[in-house]
């Protein structure tokens, strides 16, 4: 089958699956094509040629854009679209004409532009011209050739630079004359203007401030809304955060406020850097004496204790190798990690089973040499808090410091298809997070920051420690067992909390609470991540606060790439545009740039010389990973996995993983868009869409519904869930079908496992 036949027959599949959608039968859909029964089901059955007038009539049928029929995916672009020469999407090929249209890609056109080709053929000239109607107006200009125009009963010859508009509900229809070929420009007048996203301007502007210390390695250029323009590096070979900025802040500010930390009863404890600086230092000088040196492995699973802190500070002033892990892990976790990583050692938090499970895991973990608690005792462990406080308060950086290209960090990966990878982050990947916290978390030099993260993700490194202490501002803490809505609301006025950043999920869970209770007047900014950002749940915080949410990307692997950064444009329901620090593409499979609007996986240019915050690669042990490194990181580019399309503006849409991509029916379907549209609904708390298969299409949506408490889970309300999709999006992307759980499956960093809905 050649490329032609197979996108006639896609094309075909299309309109018959969106014919059963719609609940049409043949002859109601060949009455609106104005074809007979016969000819309708030839067109169907993808056995001939679509003419463009039954597929432009297949379109306004079924109240949807002609891109969706002919691509498989709707179109994104609202403000502008540039479609090049030779480049717009071929709608038809009938008996010597090519149509193609010129503006796929943008959504809500008031008219349907078309690059249209004619071929001359003599056996023509002297039969009746062929007419169709269809809705609207027509506008045709000449732009080679010419045109024999019938339009009812009359007909016009059209020549270079002539033009003719007409209703072409009236019969139309034409013919090149003149012995040569005609090329004209058609522009189909239907159609709604559909509003576009409100592009709003970040409530925060930059502020000018006495130098931070960390500007001996970061020089940053602002625009004069204190937007980032240009961030560089230098001296980054020599930095270690610890040292450089921890232990800095401390000579110079000593009493400045680093952290208060709540306990899980809320009792207040105020560590300021001079307390950092010696509470590593004594840390440092304990692992020492256990034997713990540079390059050894150290698992971390502390939750949100405050002896976090001082431990991360120590292993990095050490140069071993913090590998932060959550306390849900059990023993066959724990042994993997164990043998993966190489680990040596391990700091464990008493609260829970972990240290139990840690035990079970030890007979096949060789690697493991020494196991320390925190917070309590265990035999056969090192007591933390009873024998660090014997050692002395100071350590010196050595000359030989830990720095630079050093391995400081791993990461296991969330391991949705499969075991987590390690990611490894050198001594630089500190630095890159100035971005997230200066021009996206907008954190104050005297102010107090809120990241909602357990000590044990990545996401604690963005919001709790890094950025937070460069910028010179407070860390706030709550070492919380189960996060509580009504519990976390009262924290922000008792303790003049300014900004805040949380996932969509607890910001869900946060608008539940009657929030007009609560003062939240400290907040000045706030920011999500970890998930994309249901506009819903944007609107309703706004509506409910007054504050506007700035969404913002990365993964494991990076730092903030992707972010609405403060003094620049944003753009609701979107993550933003790509930060100074990172070179992003979207690209197709082939590795080639996509156009606006169109989906691509997001790639971040590597090149000579990775920026800082990118990750060193996939690790086993002390040694690099080359098959999975290779995998991600090849062609001067890290490919990241996770798809997205740009609008004209340069803002990004996420779209889902590329392995969840929805086929089905050889519509392209991103299970996010459909979440976020089912979340719209007041009786659901939570919502994944995943494929499920299908002998007929391949794939269909499949959308698994945890309900809110009180709500009935039945047979009627699935059916509301389909018929609100339908209404709210293209009627392909419905849920076929519709499942009520009592919980989504979740990674470990509780992201939605897709593959096991």
């Amino acid at each position: 089958m050649n490329q032609s036949s197979q996108h006639v027959q896609e094309v075909a599949l299309r309109i018959q699956e969106m014919r059963q959608i719609m609940g049409y039968s043949v002859s109601e859909m060949a009455s609106r094509t104005e074809v007979d029964e016969a000819t309708y089901l030839a067109y169907e059955s993808g056995a001939v040629d679509l003419p463009f007038s039954f597929i432009h009539k297949s379109a306004m049928a079924f109240g949807m854009e002609l891109t969706d029929l002919l691509e498989g995916y709707s179109a994104h672009l609202s403000n502008y679209a540039v479609t090049r020469k030779n480049k717009g999407i071929t709608t038809a090929r009938e008996d010597g004409i090519t149509i193609q249209n010129l503006a796929p890609m943008f959504r809500g056109k008031l008219a349907e532009p078309y690059w249209v080709t004619y071929e001359y053929k003599p056996e023509l000239q002297n039969q009746p011209i062929h007419t169709v109607t269809h809705s609207g107006q027509e506008f045709d200009l000449v732009v080679s050739g010419s045109l024999m125009v019938r339009v009812g009963e009359k007909t016009e010859v059209l020549n270079e630079g002539d033009s003719i508009i007409y209703n072409s509900s009236s019969p139309h229809g034409m013919i090149a004359v003149g012995g040569k070929d005609c090329t004209f420009l058609a522009m189909v007048l239907s159609g709604e203007e559909v509003p576009e996203q409100e592009v709003r301007k970040t409530l925060v502007p930059g502020r000018r401030q006495q130098p931070l210390l960390v500007e001996q390695f970061v020089e940053c250029a602002e625009d004069e809304n204190g937007a980032l323009e240009t961030i560089t590096f230098k001296n980054e070979d020599k930095f270690n955060f610890a040292f450089d900025i921890v232990d800095a802040v401390a000579d110079k500010y000593p009493d400045k406020l680093a952290m208060l930390h709540l306990d899980v009863n809320q009792q207040e404890r105020r560590f300021t850097f001079r307390d950092m600086k010696r509470l590593s230092a004594q840390a440092v000088n304990y692992f020492r004496s256990l034997g713990i040196q540079r390059g050894d492995r150290v698992l971390v699973i502390l939750k949100r204790h405050w002896q976090f802190w001082p431990v991360m500070l120590a292993l990095h002033k050490l140069g071993a190798i913090s590998i932060p892990a959550t306390n849900q892990l059990v023993a066959h976790d724990l042994e993997y990690r164990f043998n993966a990583a190489g680990v040596s050692a391990i700091l464990c938090t008493a609260d829970g089973d972990v240290a139990h499970q840690v035990d079970l895991a030890l007979e096949k973990s060789p690697t493991l040499k020494h196991r320390i608690l925190v917070n309590g005792e265990r035999e056969g462990w090192h007591s933390f808090d009873q024998e660090s406080q014997l050692f002395s308060h100071r350590y010196d950086r050595p000359a030989d410091a830990p720095c630079g290209e050093d391995p400081m960090l791993m990461l296991f990966t969330s391991g949705t298809t499969g075991y987590p990878k390690i990611a490894t982050h050198n001594y630089k990947y500190a630095l890159g997070h100035f971005i997230t916290a200066k021009y996206w978390h907008c954190v104050q030099r005297d102010g107090l920051h809120l990241t909602i993260s357990d000590t044990g993700w990545g996401k604690a490194l963005w919001g709790k420690l890094y950025g937070q202490w460069m910028c010179e501002g407070g860390v706030f803490t709550y070492d919380f067992d189960r996060f509580d809505a009504a519990q976390i609301l009262p924290l922000f006025a008792k303790y003049r909390i300014t900004t805040f950043c949380a996932p969509p999920t607890m910001l869900r869970m946060l608008c539940k609470q009657d929030i007009s209770k609560y003062d939240l007047s400290s907040i000045k900014h706030m920011t999500t991540a970890g998930e994309a950002l249901n506009p819903e749940v944007y609107r309703l915080f706004e509506e409910k606060t007054g504050l506007q949410i700035m969404e913002g990307f990365g993964q494991t692997e990076t730092t903030l790439s992707i972010a609405n950064l403060v003094g620049r444009d944003h753009k609701v329901g979107c993550m933003g545009r790509p930060t100074p620090l990172y070179d992003v593409c979207l690209m197709d499979p082939d590795g080639n740039p996509v156009a606006p609007g169109e989906n691509g996986e997001i790639c971040i240019r590597v090149g000579d010389k990775a920026p800082c915050g990118l990750f060193m690669g996939y690790y086993k042990g002390s040694e690099l990973d080359v098959e999975k490194t290779a995998e991600v990181l090849h062609d001067g580019w890290y490919h990241t996995g996770d798809v997205a399309w740009q609008d004209e503006n340069g803002f990004l849409t996420y779209v889902s993983r590329v392995d969840d991509v929805i086929k089905s029916s050889g519509y392209r379907i991103g299970p996010f868009e459909i979440e976020s549209v089912i979340m719209e609904l007041p009786y659901v708390m939570e919502c994944g869409v995943s494929a499920a298969p299908d002998e007929v299409r391949g794939q269909v949506v499949k959308a698994s519904v945890v309900l809110t408490p009180g709500t009935e889970p039945t047979e009627a309300l699935k059916k509301e869930i389909q018929n609100y999709v339908k209404e709210h999006t293209a009627p392909y992307k419905y849920p076929r079908i519709v499942v009520f759980r009592d919980e989504l499956p979740k990674t470990i960093s509780g992201k939605i496992q897709r593959n096991k809905l």
